[in-house]
């Protein structure tokens, strides 16, 4: 009986491991480390949903440069969209078309309209979307 309520310890409290005692700061269950450990890798609540907040800003002020090619912006736009994704946030796939479309300058507009009306944005990948702004593009120059 005795050992029965040692192995419920263990589960509860986890093992006791002698360890070097490094003072106050050390911990003293498998728990406390686990803890410890989420904290430092995902920071606590309130700085994670600050880096949430910085890069949605970043997403919602997106804008295409002057001198950039579709493919500078399609790879900062991934970038900002990954970053999101790691931090738990994600985006619908047409609301990604859409944005890259309302991002693009005004001499895109014509092709921006013909996309549109050609286009189901509904179901319309990004890489379709890259596909023909990357020919469009070509054209132009």
């Amino acid at each position: 009986m005795a050992e029965d309520s040692e192995l419920w310890n263990v589960i509860c409290d986890g093992p006791f491991v002698p360890t070097k005692n490094l003072g106050e700061s050390a911990c003293q269950s498998a728990k406390e480390i686990w803890e410890t450990l989420q904290t430092a890798h995902e920071g606590i609540t309130q700085v994670k949903q600050s880096e949430i907040d910085m890069v949605t800003t970043g997403y919602e002020l997106f804008r295409m440069k002057d001198d950039e090619s579709i493919h500078d912006i399609h790879t900062r736009f991934t970038s900002i969209i990954n970053e999101l994704h790691s931090l738990g946030e994600s985006i619908p796939r047409n609301k990604l078309v859409r944005k890259i479309l309302s991002v693009l300058p005004s001499s895109w507009e014509s092709k921006v309209n013909t996309i549109i009306e050609a286009k189901d944005l509904r179901t319309l990948t990004m890489d379709e979307l890259l596909g023909n702004l990357k020919s469009y593009e070509t054209k132009k120059k």
